[in-house]
């Protein structure tokens, strides 16, 4: 059985996902890094210096003192011949090879540099230099080394963490001014200020600034000559669809005529729902708000598609709304309940929340990630196959829901359906 391995806490992932943090983690290591390899280099070199220098003046005490010794005189309290605390590599060297030399060692729990010479007899003349001094310098220059790295590593940080905050503040406000072009608001830009002067070297926060306005330029552009040619086709098609309506009135009775008017109207239908589309997305729409109470509101609304349709009412309570434009939602939702769905359709009022459920196939994969799409059909399941509509309608019931304020989400029962629910705003005296 396969173990799996324990997850970083979520405050530590986002803490060393962001690029603030991750720049200062960076900056910090490599100053430690970098300040630990110049601290040993200069301990080390400091260290070297002061030893051969004390391996000198030791070997120069030592020649004075082996002459003085040959001389017979009498000898220094730190020189003695044989001493038996002579560490034990410096006597072989001396006795065995007939070399002088020197060591660093601890004498009683003090530094101290030996230096040694043989001499007649098989004896060994020793010198005993104290090394305190020159061991407290170097420490005191360790100390000296970690204070001045500390000190340099937060100068460092703090440099290159404000330099990185300026750049991460832009990119924060790009990542903001994208996620509102991602919402429809094609107005939005980022101005970066290195941006708007070219006379000043860009970097990638600036070039990346300039891209995403460029591209909402372009996309607000597009929109606007679609929304433009959606509404100009429509509106051009009014006129001879109106003459196309009378003729088709004028048939004789038949099936040919009564199919020729069935056309006639769901091409009328289709002209005004593109011309509706195009107003919503030129949102120049505006609500006529007012007082109203939701379940008998509701009702009627339902009762306007003359469908055969359940109406519960679990909570009433009134409501500020456009009475017009709620009845079109309501109606678009149950519309599409009964003609993508299979009954019973049930619409269940619990102030401020409105349900429309049916128990069909469900909503497609792509109406729950993405929401409705225009001229998309939103046939699934058995008759995934099969085109039945152009879209249109619940693309207008969100376009409506927004002019209102309210929220339309679309969802799955789990026991099968589809389920819209319509979340309409409070009252100003329920927001007091």
């Amino acid at each position: 059985m396969r173990t799996r391995r324990p997850r970083p806490p979520r405050w530590l992932h986002a803490w060393t996902a962001t690029l603030y943090w991750k720049a200062a983690v960076f900056i910090t290591v490599m100053c430690c890094l970098l300040a630990s390899v110049l601290g040993i280099l200069v301990h080390v070199l400091v260290d070297r210096q002061t030893q051969d220098r004390a391996r000198h003046t030791a070997l120069a005490e030592l020649d004075r003192s082996k002459a003085v010794y040959v001389a017979g005189d009498p000898l220094d309290r730190n020189v003695s011949v044989s001493p038996p605390d002579l560490p034990a590599p410096l006597r072989e060297m001396t006795v065995r090879r007939h070399e002088r030399g020197t060591q660093l060692a601890t004498h009683q729990g003090r530094p101290v540099m030996w230096a040694a010479t043989p001499v007649a007899g098989g004896k060994v003349l020793a010198l005993r230099l104290d090394y305190s001094e020159q061991a407290a310098s170097l420490r005191g220059l360790d100390g000296a080394i970690i204070g001045s790295s500390a000190a340099a590593i937060a100068l460092t940080l703090a440099a290159g963490l404000v330099s990185v905050s300026r750049i991460t503040r832009r990119l924060h406000h790009t990542a903001r001014v994208a996620r509102r072009i991602s919402t429809g608001d094609l107005d939005a830009r980022v101005n970066d200020p290195r941006a708007r002067r070219p006379d000043r070297a860009q970097d990638e926060a600036a070039a990346v600034a300039t891209a995403l306005d460029a591209m909402a330029a372009s996309l607000q552009t597009r929109l606007h000559s679609e929304q433009r040619f959606t509404a100009d086709v429509s509106h051009e098609l009014r006129t001879p669809l109106a003459g196309l309506h009378s003729a088709a009135e004028l048939l004789p009775p038949g099936r040919p005529a009564e199919m020729v008017r069935d056309r006639v109207r769901a091409l009328r239908r289709l002209t005004e729902d593109l011309l509706e589309i195009s107003r919503l997305d030129a949102q120049v729409e505006s609500a006529d708000l007012d007082i109203h109470q939701l379940g008998p509101l509701a009702e009627r609304a339902v009762r306007a598609t003359g469908t055969t349709t359940e109406v519960r009412v679990v909570a009433d309570d009134q409501v500020e709304t456009d009475r017009r434009r709620l009845e079109r939602v309501l109606g678009n939702l149950v519309a599409n309940a009964h003609k993508h769905g299979c009954p019973p359709v049930v619409v269940t009022v619990d102030a401020p929340v409105i349900t429309v459920r049916d128990h069909g196939d469900g909503y497609p994969a792509y109406l729950l990630d993405q929401g409705p799409q225009r001229f998309r059909s939103q046939s699934g399941g058995s008759d995934a196959g099969k085109r039945t509509g152009h879209g249109l309608g619940l693309t207008i019931a969100a376009g409506q829901a927004h002019v209102l304020g309210a929220t339309l989400r679309f969802a799955n029962a789990p026991d099968g359906g589809a389920i819209a629910e319509l979340h309409l705003p409070p009252t100003p005296e329920q927001r007091r």
